[in-house]
């Protein structure tokens, strides 16, 4: 019985022997590669390279914005002892709080965390003779954005800047922190184009994480990708111009090809220094610039929305003569108000104008005519012809935060008063651009272009071209026109009347008029509620074949005649003396 007992426990003692050797070949050999993966794992490091974003030039080819070397500061987490977080903060000149928060913010407490892009050269030079005390601090050369003149076009071009929680929540999986991103502008527009593509590179470290050596001899690294060119339909020459003569004062203004639609120039004024918002911005310089009255963050061109005043009448005297309303004959005696209800309403002469038709009413801006014509005049019509020549909705030019406006319809009436809660009455200052009407100046720009060509829309657009740095093809990029059902007929009267704005001894735009060029246009008054009125030009030159279409409006400026039809004609000459390559203005810082 023992014998057997014991032949049984060395049987079993072979067994569990056997299994243990088979255990070990499994491990050693079969299991060899997957061993050897974890450890090489555990041991590589991957270190991203952003690319070189793509620069930006104007129609003719000259440089906007392109890229310079620059510092950037980081730490490195479990090695950053934080007693020297007092002196980092103050040789970077940056918020304490804000080192902090980078930190508690980190993906990872081995990876380095950006702490301050573009430092001072003097910034580094202490982070070099202080290596010893600064565990974890280091710094990388990068790529900054580099704007040829800091606050030329700033609210076009927009201005990158690190990618905020929000934005990672966004675009999961496309940036990691630190990375940079388009915040405005064509910046954030042409963002996936212009980026670029990362590129990444695989070090070996030891336990301490020390350089070892490139991980299978850098065969497995990936070299970033320059992101593509843009090409502008903007003439910096002409738009530097528009720039200057804006001055102090305040508003927008806008130039279109009407031939296809191209942005030769777009002013908001005051603008601001791309710089600024560019890499770190202390709380203090972002609170005073959201802060300021004056919006300087705000484009006005795409965002600012005025009433359209007089410059609206147009669309009055097409609904009219399309409808059928009244024909070029018909007229209306003007004593200098006009009398609806209980209320009067003024023209904006007192003495009035006397007896007008159509023509002579647009080409002296009779009130007391478009009162009238109103009232005869389908509501609804009025909306729609308003409607096709783009008012109520957004142009869809290739930039963000656009706004539509408002266009006023029967529809809007009832929701906002009520069925049967409003009266006629609520329309008479409709007629003249006022009340509850709201405009863009991009929008009146593509007004004035529809205008000034005969009814094609052409969609407005700043890039022309795209160059892919990757495969040297450049893309031309096309765009929507669509063609505005009025007649021709309608357009040359309403064209004819505009010429007389400018042209004639009593016309409101004589201010706008230029030797040599024969320029159309219409003045307007924006009523202001919280101070002095502004001012509107819109227009096209030359009469007879149009090439350039415009809006301009100077806010608190009173009388468009007198403010913003001087504009226009400095505008409408310097437009002629670049393209005749006669002018003598020089630009500066560039």
């Amino acid at each position: 019985m023992n014998g057997s007992r014991a032949k049984f426990l060395k049987v079993f003692l072979s067994v569990i022997f056997l299994l243990f050797i088979v255990r070990l070949y499994d491990l050693q050999l079969h299991r060899d590669i997957e061993y050897k993966k974890q450890a090489e794992g555990n041991s590589v490091r991957t270190i991203q390279h952003d690319p070189i974003r793509g620069l930006i030039f104007d129609r003719n080819g000259r440089i906007i914005v392109d890229n310079v070397p620059s510092y950037t500061v980081t730490i490195t987490p479990n090695e950053f002892d934080t007693k020297n977080l007092d002196a980092l903060a103050k040789i970077l000149k940056v918020d304490k709080k804000y080192i902090i928060d980078k930190l508690s913010s980190a993906p990872s407490q081995f990876s380095q965390v950006k702490i301050r892009r573009d430092a001072p050269m003097r910034a580094i030079a202490y982070i070099e003779e202080h290596r010893d005390e600064l565990k974890g601090v280091d710094y990388i050369v990068e790529h900054k954005r580099n704007y040829r003149n800091p606050g030329f076009a700033s609210h076009i071009l927009g201005y990158v800047k690190e990618i905020t929680p929000n934005q990672l929540s966004i675009y999961k999986g496309l940036y990691k922190p630190g990375d940079q991103i388009g915040h405005s502008g064509l910046e954030k527009s042409y963002e996936p184009l212009i980026k670029g593509e990362k590129g990444y590179s695989f070090i070996m470290v030891d336990a301490l994480g020390r350089f070892v050596g490139k991980y299978n001899d850098g065969q497995n690294d990936i070299s970033p990708s320059e992101g593509s060119d843009l090409v502008l339909t903007i003439d910096i020459e002409l738009q530097s111009f528009i720039e200057q003569l804006f001055g102090d004062k305040t508003g927008s203004a806008v130039v279109i090809d009407p031939r296809n639609g191209e942005i030769l120039a777009m002013v908001s004024k005051p603008n601001y220094d791309l710089t600024m918002l560019s890499g770190y911005t202390p709380i203090e310089l972002w609170n005073l610039l959201n802060s300021d009255p004056k919006k300087p963050l705000l484009n006005r061109a795409i965002s600012g929305l005025y009433s359209p005043g007089s410059t609206f009448k147009m669309i009055l005297a097409i609904t009219a003569l399309e409808t059928g309303a009244v024909d070029l004959n018909w007229k209306v005696y003007c004593p200098g108000y006009f009398v609806y209800g209980n209320k009067i309403f003024k023209c904006h002469t007192s003495h009035g104008h006397g007896w007008v038709n159509l023509t002579k009413a647009i080409e002296v801006s009779c009130n007391v005519y478009f009162y009238n014509l109103m009232l005869k005049v389908n509501f609804d019509d009025w909306s729609k012809y308003g409607w096709l020549f783009g008012f109520g909705r957004k142009t869809g030019i290739d930039l963000p935060e656009e706004l539509g406006g408002i266009l006023p319809s029967t529809e809007y009436f009832n929701k906002i008063y009520g069925v049967n809660k409003w009266t006629k009455g609520y329309l008479i200052s409709l007629a003249i651009g006022q009340g509850e009407i709201s405009a863009t100046p991009l929008q009146m720009a593509c007004y004035a272009m529809a205008l000034a060509n005969s009814g094609k829309y052409h969609q407005p657009h700043l890039v022309k071209k795209i160059i892919n740095k990757k495969t040297g093809k450049v893309e031309e990029l096309s765009y929507y026109t669509r063609e505005i059902p009025v007649s021709e007929k309608t357009f040359e009267i309403v064209r004819e009347a505009m010429y007389l704005v400018v042209n004639s001894p009593s016309g409101t735009g004589k201010a706008a008029k230029v030797e040599g060029i024969n320029v159309a246009g219409k003045t307007g008054t924006a009523q202001n509620p919280h101070g002095n009125d502004h001012a509107w030009f819109i227009g096209f030159a030359p009469y007879e074949n149009p090439e350039i279409a415009f809006a301009i409006i100077v806010e608190n400026a009173g009388f468009g005649g007198a403010v913003a039809a001087p504009m226009a004609r400095e505008i409408v000459k310097k437009y002629f003396e670049i393209k005749n390559q006669k002018t003598e203005f020089k630009l500066a810082k560039w």
